[in-house]
């Protein structure tokens, strides 16, 4: 096989098509999770339990799921539109006030009785988690709450770029309701990218699908050591959801990428201490879907999905990266991904 040749990668073009990430406008689709930290230290073991007490000195609450990808779309410059479901609780309330404070549309957020939004509450002391207590609901959303979803989504198709679909499991996302997203995404002739859990079948027509490498042999139900590489895993996944391109994300050793009939291409990434992966894969698809809608290649997008990762590692908890910031990884971006061309 003629080895392929090293891709000439332009540093002004990269700078163009940044500049041109405030032009875009995306809708994103998925399950919102509100992220909570409480953060403090502990010096005594809990005389009721073997546990620590920890004594909180801050707390915060930022979007997490797909509300962290509606927070990167907006540190990015995008405008994007939203929806998703959430309960008639308090914390559905505090989803509202964060989109509202992004200057992010709420209309495409239902609220829904008896269903608790999505809350993660995580226990930090010396900078270790010590312990997350979730409170969420796993049971399939109704036909007529997909319905309304697909009417939001739909009436958003000739203001957007694109559709953002974040699967994080909580019921959102059933395989009847999938395909119709699909398809009115397909009939619009809108580029539709997605980010899986589960039902690969049901995507069959997506224009990008972004598993991370533990999600791809999940997906695939086979493991990338058993084969020798992500060749086999690719082959079963693009069966399953089609001709899309599909980008296998692998944390500190970069993302594989399988465009058209190609086989899978390394662009490697920044070498660095890595501090918190939390929320990497949300910015990942969110600068993916924009970087392809102000007209980057496949190869481009991963640069600049890598530059944005690098930054996001560095930092605790669900975090966000700014197009200022990608600018600065960028020179370092676009270097190991010379390098590392396979």
């Amino acid at each position: 096989m003629t080895k392929a040749r090293k891709p000439k990668l332009d540093s002004h073009r990269f700078e163009k098509i940044l500049d041109r990430f405030a032009q875009v406008r995306l809708a994103v689709v998925g399950d919102v999770i509100l992220d909570e930290y409480l953060v403090g230290d502990a010096e005594r073991v809990s005389p009721e339990a073997p546990v620590p007490v920890v004594h909180v000195q801050s707390e915060s609450v930022v979007l997490g799921g797909a509300g962290n990808v509606v927070r990167n779309l907006v540190a990015l410059g995008v405008d994007c539109e939203f929806a998703s479901v959430v309960g008639k609780d308090l914390d559905g309330d505090r989803v509202v006030e964060l989109l509202q404070e992004l200057g992010v549309p709420t209309s495409g957020v239902i609220r829904v009785e008896d269903r608790p939004t999505t809350r993660k509450t995580r226990v930090v002391a010396r900078g270790q988690q010590i312990v997350r207590v979730d409170r969420e609901s796993h049971a399939p959303v109704t036909s007529a709450i997909s319905r309304r979803l697909l009417q939001t989504m739909q009436s958003s198709f000739p203001r957007v770029g694109g559709v953002i679909l974040e699967d994080y499991g909580k019921g959102l996302f059933v395989p009847a309701s999938i395909r119709k997203l699909i398809a009115a995404c397909v009939a619009a002739k809108v580029a539709v990218s997605v980010d899986p859990k589960s039902e690969l079948r049901a995507y069959k027509g997506a224009t990008l699908m972004k598993p991370n490498l533990r999600e791809a042999e999940q997906l695939a139900g086979i493991r990338a050591s058993e084969t020798g590489g992500l060749d086999p895993i690719a082959k079963k996944l693009r069966k399953a959801f089609g001709d899309g391109d599909l980008v296998i994300t692998r944390g500190g050793n970069g993302m594989t990428l399988f465009e058209g009939s190609d086989a899978g291409r390394v662009v490697a990434t920044i070498g660095q201490e890595v501090f918190d992966v939390q929320g990497a894969g949300d910015t990942t698809i969110a600068i993916l879907a924009t970087a392809r809608a102000a007209g980057a290649t496949l190869l481009e997008a991963a640069i600049f999905a890598n530059a944005g990762a690098s930054v996001v590692v560095e930092q605790a908890g669900t975090a966000t990266a700014s197009r200022a910031q990608i600018a600065a990884r960028l020179p370092q971006a676009i270097e190991a991904a010379r390098k590392g061309w396979q």
